[in-house]
């Protein structure tokens, strides 16, 4: 017996948009479907556009969360602070899963539109830097690339004259186990994060005594679990360009997969890693 289609609308779903917003006027759809342009006629060229734009929009999000993680934090709000570092933490696996999607293309897929990407480079993202500066890995060589956006590069100043939401984090380890920062080292503005032993000290109490410093505990684990995810994006982007073009030099100049496997070698947050062989 053949049943007639259901029809939505006498279910109460509006179907009539001509006077008011419809699903795709809230999320400007069409603008951003249109922004998908290849430049070859490369079948995969798609797919690589397509996984970058994803990319940048998680990176918005993540820049989003961190900011207020840091105003929460500065503020004393820290239950909201843990879900944002919390949400970081699952937009990197997100982009984790995304490597095992650019991975369907083959040396002989990207060999086809490759040099017509000309010397841009995933490496001049400057959603990524500006993560980069906010967590802590702060080098202001990396302003280079941005010089000429005037209102970028002065954006990624701006960040590396301010302390990064891991020295943040300190300032409010040393103050609720010390109550007072005077024995704090000083930020690091611009120069990656080294681990101080101050700090890595004040860590390990933390963690010989958890239930006196649970909120001191959780916020430190939370911070490990972001950089692991950090860490396994970065291990899973090495091992992607490595399958996709060998060790060729990037489009950007770079050496490719020897420069990205330096990059596996930086710690965020340097101290909860290294506190570990000491407990």
């Amino acid at each position: 017996m053949n049943k007639k289609p259901f029809d939505p609308s006498t279910d109460g779903a509006k179907t009539d948009f001509k006077t008011v917003m419809s699903y795709g006027d809230y999320l400007n759809i069409d603008t951003v479907l249109d922004q998908q342009n290849c430049i070859t006629d490369a079948h995969d060229e798609m797919l690589f556009i397509v996984q970058h734009q994803t990319s940048e929009l998680w990176l918005k999000q993540i820049l989003h969360e961190m900011l207020a993680a840091r105003t929460a934090l500065e503020t004393g709000n820290m239950p909201n602070m843990l879900k944002m570092l919390s949400r970081v933490s699952r937009i990197f696996e997100q982009l984790n899963n995304q490597w095992d999607v650019l991975r369907t293309m083959t040396p002989a897929d990207y060999t086809h539109f490759r040099d017509a990407l000309g010397p841009s480079s995933g490496f001049q993202s400057y959603q990524y830097r500006m993560v980069e500066f906010i967590l802590g890995n702060r080098n202001p060589a990396m302003l280079k690339p941005h010089a000429h956006v005037p209102e970028v590069e002065k954006m990624l100043q701006l960040e590396l004259s301010r302390t990064s939401f891991y020295d943040e984090v300190i300032k409010f380890l040393f103050n609720t186990l010390d109550g007072t920062t005077k024995d704090m080292p000083a930020p690091q503005l611009d120069t990656p994060h080294e681990a101080r032993p101050a700090v890595q000290e004040r860590w390990k109490i933390v963690y010989q005594d958890v239930e006196s410093h649970w909120n001191l505990y959780e916020l430190a684990e939370k911070l490990v679990d972001l950089e692991d995810y950090f860490r396994r994006w970065r291990f899973n982007h090495v091992t992607t360009v490595e399958r996709v073009i060998g060790f060729k030099r990037g489009t950007g100049g770079t050496s490719g997969v020897k420069y990205l496997r330096k990059m596996l070698d930086v710690e965020l947050f340097p101290e909860l890693w290294h506190l570990r062989g000491e407990l």
